[in-house]
């Protein structure tokens, strides 16, 4: 039993969810950063051993002394005492690498002379960017990939990916696809590791009992140069699903509904814990599903106990410990450990009942704007407040819906299948069984099937699925991430409606003015039947199959067992060069570099501050996914707030605020609504704030991932929590007026300054502020506590070092992908040296 509750407890619920409040909790103390206990640092610590968040056996301070039956089994709220946070470094195991989040962070290392910490423990693959079209005629990236800035970013990769000696999966070879994909796949992704990528959708690998989330591009930097990330620990939050799912149900109406139920910021601050009987029936690329969507819910990473069906899909897998190995029987021991205690406590609890759960389908822009598919569009006059009422006004304007309407009449003008949440062989075999035999309905101008990676391809290829798919009329493309976020060629058009399996629905997500609605892959296959969003229970036959289609996944073993694959790692011929992880600069210069480098000092900050009325403003809106396709951190100020600020045709719209005097010169940015920044990890958004000249944002709540990275720019996030707080500044920023934001003294104070609030601020984090401090620099002065902590990590848990074709000893450092010399501009600007902050 992964921390279940009883029947009795599940049935303490009103439609189908019960949440338990968080309130004080009793600690103990936690371990210096690498302490003598063989454990990385937990993200978060229940007053009973946490689920899955150490990685090795649980240290003295994972126990407690054992105490009377928990009162949560009662429906009650246990007692407990608030803890303080604490920063830590904790190692991380795992670090996947793609386009479009690393070129700034490789640049960084360059101009500061610094290596790669742990080439053996760094994956890097093109997936963002690149076309799905046929690569039968592919040469090299820089003559494939036609649009500019995209090639650039890709380009950049390969160039970085040789300058430091890293392994690398290009677009010629099969291993290629989307990093929340080939990880697992690979067996690159282990239970109780520590796995990041500059993605928000890294919570997938939680789905192995890894502790996975997304990180911006300033701590990508960080990773490739320490292994390490300076962090705190997060809440525990459960999300405990019972019963048994009905026919035509899958793993991604779970999650949608749990979304729907607990709001996009229900699990902000929090890990999630997805357990349950429902759970532990799934599969791995079922779980996999909703640990990918635990972002969308909020949270900062999902997970899930590892078990015998997360084991048994490791076997064989190329970077897994070798199966039947001393090795494998060590990692599987350790690995069983990883699970919560029956009495462990969280600090919020969600029970679901399955029989709640039917097919779910998004309306709205955001992923919490769910409804049945037998259900109706909603009418945004009965929201609960007049903002939530303009949002939801604004919603149907955009997504061209009337309330009232059944969601079961709304046309398709394209389907979607695929992205990091629903494109692995169990997502193509249940559409298939859906379309096999069926044809795509007339009004449907494309549908579109993607698989995650080159060696998911291929499997469906060997099962036939491809054919069953372009006999009904679908595209089979190449793997990518594709129409999930267009920074590619697949998009929509303006106004095209998409039946997506991908997991967000933001406005311009999948194109500039596109509608997007979330739905698992049989009802995306099922609306391309039908040409309108369907119940897939009502297509004739169907009761029958099951949405996960079942099956031992299909694990390549040529890949394991033959020296050439485990060598060739690049979509070119081997290079004669090896490898070299340098430093571009010598040594004297590269230390003088690294010791210059940090942020501007923030003590005060005074200027007009600009008033914004939205709640839930996502990073897409920040910056739309097109201007993420840049090597520089600067040259952003014209892409923020792009779809509010300007027109179609590039006029300014004169209603938005940043288009109105005095706020063209705003220095801080004042939102009323909650969730600031929710959504993808790009740091972009930040950059974009910044480089408009906003160093400061006011808001009730921020996302986790936004929030952080802020900080590492310099910046200021406030949370203002106490509502006549926030509207005594907002009312100062409504009037035009300025607001000064004083950090040491922690107030924010009116133009005759008066001070209006307080405000509280890590005091960590403010420490680094004020004093202008670099993180890298102050976690390599761990240096010999992070060599020994590796040392010892090597002797208890070897299978966490790199192996297989990661771990390069002996075969003379050769990396296969050559180097593309890349384009000196930059979104048509001239890229200048050393990196532009």
């Amino acid at each position: 039993m992964i921390g279940g509750a009883d029947a009795g407890a599940r049935r303490q619920r009103a439609a189908g969810l019960v949440i338990k409040p968080p309130s004080a909790q009793t600690l103990p103390p936690p371990p210096p950063p690498f302490s003598s206990a063989p454990s990385t640092l937990a993200a978060a610590r229940p007053s009973r051993r946490s689920p899955c968040l150490a990685s090795a056996p649980a240290p003295h301070h994972a126990r407690l002394r054992q105490e009377p039956a928990d009162p949560l089994r009662q429906g009650a709220v246990a007692p407990r005492r608030r803890r303080k946070a604490r920063r830590h470094h904790p190692p991380l195991h795992r670090h996947l690498v793609h386009e479009v989040t690393s070129p700034q962070a490789f640049e960084g290392l360059k101009n500061a002379g610094r290596r790669v910490r742990r080439p053996d423990c760094t994956l890097a693959t093109t997936d963002h960017n690149v076309p799905t079209t046929s690569r039968r005629a592919l040469r090299d990236i820089a003559s494939f990939i036609e649009e500019d800035d995209s090639r650039t970013q890709c380009v950049t990769l390969e160039e970085n990916v040789k300058d430091f000696g890293l392994t690398y999966f290009g677009l010629g070879d099969r291993r290629q696809g989307i990093v929340h994909v080939i990880g697992p796949e690979q067996g690159f992704t282990l239970p109780g590791t520590t796995v990041v990528c500059g993605d928000s959708h890294t919570s997938t690998h939680g789905a192995f009992g890894a502790l996975a989330f997304g990180i911006g591009t300033s701590e990508v930097e960080h990773v490739l140069a320490t292994q390490c990330l300076i962090t705190k620990r997060s809440r525990n939050m459960r999300v405990q699903v019972d019963g048994e799912l009905a026919p035509g149900v899958s793993s991604k109406d779970v999650v949608l509904h749990v979304i729907g139920k607990i709001g996009t910021a229900g699990g902000t601050g929090a890990v999630i814990e997805f357990c349950g009987s429902v759970v532990r029936g799934l599969s791995v690329e079922a779980r996999m599903s909703i640990c990918n969507m635990s972002i969308e819910a909020g949270a900062r990473a999902g997970m899930v106990a590892p078990d015998e069906t997360t084991f048994e899909y490791l076997k064989g897998r190329p970077l897994a410990p070798r199966y039947g190995s001393d090795e494998w029987g060590a990692a599987v021991a350790f690995w069983r450990s990883l699970r919560s205690d029956p009495d462990a406590r969280y600090d919020v609890d969600v029970f679901v009942d399955a029989e709640d759960i039917v097919p779910t389908v998004t309306w709205g822009t955001s992923p919490e704007d769910v409804v049945p598919i037998t259900g109706a569009v909603p009418d945004p006059e009965t929201f609960a407040t007049d903002a939530k009422r303009a949002t939801g006004r604004r919603m149907l304007e955009y997504m061209g819906l009337a309330a009232g309407t059944p969601m079961e009449d709304i046309a398709v003008d394209k389907v979607f299948i695929g992205s990091c949440t629903n494109s692995r062989i169990e997502d193509l075999r249940a559409a298939a069984h859906v379309v096999r035999g069926r044809t795509v309905a007339a009004n449907v101008k494309r549908a579109m099937v993607v698989p995650g990676s080159g060696l998911v391809k291929a499997q469906a290829e060997r099962e036939g699925l491809d054919r069953v798919f372009v006999d009904a009329g679908f595209e089979w493309r190449e793997a990518g991430c594709s129409m999930c976020l267009g920074m590619n060629p697949d998009i929509l058009a303006p106004k095209e409606r998409c039946a997506s399996t991908s997991n967000r629905n933001f406005e311009g997500r999948q194109g500039a003015g596109g509608r997007t609605h979330l739905m698992s892959p049989v009802m995306a296959a099922a609306a391309a039947i039908v040409g309108r969003l369907a119940d897939v229970r009502k297509l004739s036959d169907y009761a029958a199959a099951d949405p996960h289609a079942h099956a031992r996944p299909h694990v390549d073993e040529r890949v394991d067992d033959s020296p050439h694959e485990r060598d060739v790692i690049g979509d070119q011929p081997q290079d004669s060069q090896p490898h070299t992880n340098t430093s571009v600069m010598p040594p004297a210069a590269a230390a003088a570099a690294a010791a210059s480098a940090g942020l501007p000092k923030f003590l005060t900050l005074r200027g007009i501050a600009a008033p914004l009325d939205m709640a839930n403003i996502d990073t897409d809106a920040i910056i739309p996914k097109q201007f993420l396709k840049t090597i520089k951190r600067t040259g952003l100020a014209s892409a923020l707030f792009h779809a509010l600020r300007y027109e179609a045709d590039g006029s300014e719209k004169p209603g938005f605020v940043l288009n109105q005097a005095p706020y063209r010169g705003a220095k801080i940015l004042v939102c009323t609504g909650p969730n600031f920044g929710c959504g993808s990890s790009r740091e972009h958004a930040p950059w974009a704030l910044l480089d408009f000249g906003i160093k400061c944002v006011v808001a009730p709540s921020f996302a986790d991932i936004f929030f952080n990275n802020t900080f590492k720019n310099g910046m200021l996030p406030l949370a203002v929590t106490d509502p006549a707080d926030m509207a005594a500044v907002a009312a100062e920023a409504r009037a035009g007026r300025e607001l000064e934001v004083d950090l040491p003294n922690q107030l924010i104070k009116n133009a005759a300054g008066d001070a209006i609030c307080r405000f509280d601020v890590e005091e960590f984090r403010k420490h680094c502020l004020v004093n202008g401090l670099d993180d890298i620099g102050l976690t390599m002065q761990l240096e010999d506590k992070i060599t020994e902590f590796e040392k010892k990590m090597t002797r208890l848990t070897p299978w966490l070092d790199g192996s297989g074709y990661l771990r390069r000893k002996g075969q003379g450092g050769k990396l296969a992908a050559k180097a593309v010399p890349v384009p000196k501009t930059n979104r048509g600007e001239e890229k200048t040296e050393p990196l532009e902050w």
